[in-house]
Formats: structure tokens, sequence, C-alpha cells
């Protein structure tokens, strides 16, 4: 399973607001049925890796289906195949090590 972090920054629109865009990439999201949490810098996702570029592609091109003319789209892959991986797992993993004395 991967974990994937995806923010797609919509260029020269002028107003400086990008919530509508991130509304749009984030109802993609959901019809996806894959797991995700939304964070105020990106959006993070969980789930096979064949089905997450196919999201990804189309979180990138829903703000030019919305009129922009230039996105800037920044992708962060963790794709481990060794054992069961999902965001939860690796927030546990740093909580565990916060309870260590070292």
């Amino acid at each position: 399973m991967a974990v994937v972090e995806i923010s797609c920054t919509p260029l020269g629109e002028g107003s400086g607001g990008v919530s509508k865009y991130v509304a749009g990439c984030l109802r993609l999201v959901k019809e996806s049925g894959l797991g995700y949490q939304l964070t105020p810098m990106g959006t993070i996702i969980e789930g096979d890796i064949d089905a997450i570029f196919e999201l990804l592609r189309k979180m990138h091109e829903s703000p030019f289906d919305a009129g922009v003319q230039r996105v800037s789209t920044l992708i962060k892959i963790d794709d481990r195949r060794d054992r069961e991986h999902t965001m939860q797992g690796k927030l546990n993993a740093v909580f565990k090590q916060l309870e260590s004395p070292n």
C-alpha cells in the first residue's frame, strides 16, 4: 500500500485563494473511495498505487477543468511493499518512539 501527499496549486489566478480548487480536487478523492486526510498544505491519500496514480492525474487536471491556465502540482510518494503501510501506522510508529525513554 502506498501513502501519497499531493498539493495542486493554480497559478496566476489573482485572487490568492485556492479553496474552490482544493474542494474540486477533494471531491475527486471522495469519489475514488481511497483513504485520505486533508491537511492545511495538501491531501494525503493511501491505497493501491495504480489507483492513486489514476486519481493524481484527475486531481492535477481538475483546476484546468475549472478554467485555470497553469497548475503546479507537488507529489510525494511513500510506497512500502514489505509490510502493511498506512497513514495511521506511520503516526503510531512516531508516537511509540515518543513514549520510549531514548
